[in-house]
Parts: C-alpha cells; sequence; structure tokens
C-alpha cells in the first residue's frame, strides 16, 4: 500500500501551521523553514507508524520543538581557548556584600529576613520564634527591605 498520497495530502493542509509553529520557535523564518523540513523528512521515513498510532502533527510539532533544542545546545556549549587571555576582563559593577548589609539593619529586622528568606520560615514561624505578632513580622520584613533597597539602588544605577 502507498503512503504517498496520505503523506502529500497532510503535509499540504499542515506545512503553513507548522512553518508557523517553528518560526515562534526560532523567530527567524529561514531557521524555521530548515526545522520544518527536517522534521518532515523524518515524518515520512515514520509515516506508516505514526499514521496509525498516532497524531501526524502533534509528532511533528514534536519533532521540531526537539530539533530546536538541540541546535541551540549546540551553540551554546563552552569553547575552549588554546590559550587563557592576558589581563583579566575588567567586572562591572563591586560584588554586593549581602551580609555585610544585613549586618547594618537592626536585629529584629535582620532576623526576620534571614529566618524569612534564608531559613523560609512562615510568618506565623517567625512571630513564634521572635515572640511577636505576625503582623509585627510583615512591617519589620517591609521596613528591612525598604533600608536594603535605599543602600543596593544607588550600586545598581552606577552602570
Amino acid at each position: 500500500m502507498d503512503d504517498a498520497p496520505d503523506f502529500a495530502d497532510f503535509a499540504a493542509e499542515r506545512i503553513d501551521a507548522l512553518f508557523r509553529y517553528a518560526h515562534m520557535l526560532t523567530g527567524h523564518p529561514p531557521d524555521a523553514a530548515d526545522l520544518v523540513q527536517e522534521a518532515m523528512v523524518r515524518l515520512r521515513g515514520s509515516w506508516p507508524r505514526v499514521r496509525r498510532k498516532h497524531n501526524p502533527e502533534s509528532y511533528v510539532r514534536t519533532t521540531i520543538t526537539r530539533l530546536h533544542i538541540s541546535v541551540w545546545r549546540r551553540r551554546r556549549r563552552e569553547h575552549l581557548a588554546w590559550e587563557v587571555p592576558e589581563q583579566p576582563q575588567p567586572v562591572a559593577e563591586p560584588p554586593l556584600d549581602l551580609w555585610g548589609e544585613l549586618a547594618r539593619l537592626p536585629k529584629r529586622q535582620r532576623a526576620v529576613l534571614v529566618l524569612r528568606y534564608y531559613e523560609d520560615r512562615s510568618d506565623a514561624e517567625i512571630a513564634e520564634i521572635l515572640g511577636i505578632s505576625p503582623g509585627t513580622v510583615r512591617s519589620q520584613a517591609s521596613r528591612a527591605l525598604g533600608k536594603l533597597r535605599e543602600t543596593v539602588t544607588p550600586l545598581r544605577s552606577l552602570r
């Protein structure tokens, strides 16, 4: 039995939608066309099996997605250099000393932030540990984050 007419009908009917899908993945029409072409070649090779067992469009979309992922994985691989650069690259900004900034906060505010973000405690747990109300926990956290934003924002604006 010749499956070529069924495949040709499917390809003619769905090629535009598949191209739009690939274009949304890549953002580049020539790359999208390459993905669709490769996926359709793979579909043609397994057409009898896919047509009987699976949804052909789902198979092609999955193939397009996997091909796209393999392309960007290859592109982002690390490229090793034979020689180390002579001068180190300049650092864009000095690293933020978060623990130093926390140390400048009042003790209760510092305790609230450490318990909330470092130990991942809920407001109720923090309130119980510190012997304060949950509302006080929230207000102390808000004030502490405000103070941290004031000290961190000037550093970020130097860029």
